[in-house]
């Protein structure tokens, strides 16, 4: 109830201007989210690299109706890679960039989606790294699904995401698990029914297996975006023998796990977030693990 409860007041307009406006809200935020402007996602990317990690950045934004924004939105994601690669932190793929479809058109139109994509994807090729498409509610998957094979056909190492808690999933794994595909696997973030997804934690934990065995049979390069510790056990168990797959897991999220993994030899990319669109992010993570709710809240009690 909690979680449902949290990811209806995610996409609330009025809880969002309470919450967005708090001074304290900001202060709060920056444990989730790298800062607002490309010299903050610059900034940490260098940091977390010299730890051994490696990054996927998104500017945050999402369900833009307005061509103007996003344009806007490829526009930062231009000025990013171009930052990154003059910096020299793309080498290997050491930091790429994650897009939401929706911040760039895609509900306005497909096409418009998948033009602006392909632009990012092209600044990425030029940065020397790559983009992962992400995934969204479960009513933009076909569409994103339809982009992301158009766009493979001219930049074959685009990321695709995938959401263990739908039902479709393990199919998806399947169809996707081939040679050269890149493929985040996670739980799921969005509040979906009951006809398209699972519902019970330990349901969704059980699909997220499935799908690991699946990416882990297949030709393509599983990247699984968990901080769960059994499911971290459970892909390095089906991933010996391979050294092509990856952990990921969220910015300030389990930052010392994080370190531990790739002491221990694992590749881990953090996922962070930069930009002032960081509501409904933020909303997100706290409905994903009560822990992040319980921080959040002492964090607010001990400046109050």
């Amino acid at each position: 109830m909690l979680r449902s409860a949290i990811l209806a007041a995610s996409r609330n307009s009025t809880v969002k201007s309470v919450v967005a406006g708090a001074p304290l809200s900001r202060g709060v935020v920056k444990r989730f989210v790298a800062g607002e402007q490309v010299d903050d996602a610059v900034r940490t990317t260098r940091e977390l690299l010299g730890k051994g990690l490696a990054v996927s950045l998104d500017h945050l934004g999402e369900d833009t109706l307005d061509a103007g924004q996003a344009e806007a939105t490829v526009s930062a994601y231009l000025v990013l890679l171009e930052r990154l690669a003059d910096e020299g932190l793309t080498a290997d793929g050491r930091a790429e960039v994650s897009v939401k479809l929706t911040a760039v058109g895609q509900a306005l139109d497909e096409g418009l989606a998948l033009e602006n994509a392909r632009r990012i994807a092209l600044a990425a090729r030029t940065a020397g790294t790559t983009v992962t498409l992400d995934m969204e509610d479960h009513t933009t998957t076909d569409s994103t699904l339809r982009v992301l094979h158009e766009v493979r056909q001219d930049f074959p190492d685009v990321g695709a995401v995938l959401q263990a808690y739908l039902h479709r999933t393990e199919d998806d794994c399947r169809a996707l698990a081939t040679t050269g595909s890149r493929v985040r696997l996670c739980k799921g973030a969005y509040k979906e029914p009951a006809s398209v997804a699972f519902q019970e934690p330990h349901e969704v934990d059980k699909a997220y297996v499935r799908c690991i065995r699946v990416l882990m049979a297949g030709d393509g390069y599983p990247m699984l975006a968990t901080h769960d510790p059994r499911l971290v056990e459970i892909g390095q168990t089906l991933g010996q023998g391979r050294a092509d797959y990856e952990f990921q897991m969220l910015y300030g999220i389990r930052p010392l796990e994080q370190e531990r993994l790739v002491a221990d030899g694992e590749r881990v990319r953090v996922y962070v977030p930069y930009g002032d669109e960081w509501y409904g992010y933020l909303m997100r993570r706290l409905a994903e693990r009560p822990a992040n709710l319980v921080f959040f809240l002492r964090a607010l009690a001990s400046r109050s």
